[in-house]
């Protein structure tokens, strides 16, 4: 994913909240990763030898927040996970690893959140919820979500939808319609 700097351009030049990443190496990369853009990946992404509440103060921690626990144990309590802050990812089902993956994002505050597929992993159900909780947040911090998604309906729930063919733009909508 070049847009969360986690792979490198093969050409041309990319800028995403200010910052040129030809100008970063690996650990500005890392940092800026942590600071400003929140991923949400399909596949969760979770450590499994860390509990929720210290999954979640990863990137807090890595920029040496001294507050890391403090502001994860909110960001769990705002996911409605406060309960499970102990748990390891296998001890929770999936859609609470997707909960506890969008607090981890959310926690540092990013004007980015990166959201691969979110639900690709889940039942319609826990989806639409993780979806819902996502679009909220979102709201509340006044963040940016960029959502790939192969879900039309989900889409729909966008103010912008990009389509992509064989990695070219075959659509790009401010205001997006119904699909027929």
């Amino acid at each position: 994913m070049v847009i969360g700097g986690l792979e490198r351009a093969t050409a041309g030049k990319v800028t995403v909240v200010g910052t040129d990443y030809s100008a970063l190496d690996e650990d500005g990369l890392a940092k800026l990763r942590a600071a400003k853009i929140g991923i949400v990946f399909q596949s969760f992404h979770l450590v499994p030898t860390m509990t929720a509440i210290e999954n979640v103060a990863l990137p807090m921690e890595f920029l040496g927040e001294d507050d890391a626990f403090a502001v994860a144990k909110e960001a769990l309590d705002e996911v409605g996970l406060s309960h499970r802050e102990d748990h390891f990812p296998g001890q929770l089902s999936g859609g609470e690893q997707q909960r506890v993956a969008i607090a981890r994002a959310l926690s540092t505050s990013p004007s980015l959140i990166l959201a691969d597929e979110p639900t690709g992993n889940l039942d319609q159900a826990t989806g639409a919820a993780v979806m819902d909780l996502l679009f909220e947040l979102k709201e509340r911090t006044g963040a940016t979500l960029l959502l790939i998604t192969h879900d039309s309906d989900l889409a729909k729930r966008c103010d912008r939808i990009v389509s992509l063919a064989d990695g070219k733009i075959v659509e790009d909508s401010d205001h997006p319609v119904a699909a027929s």
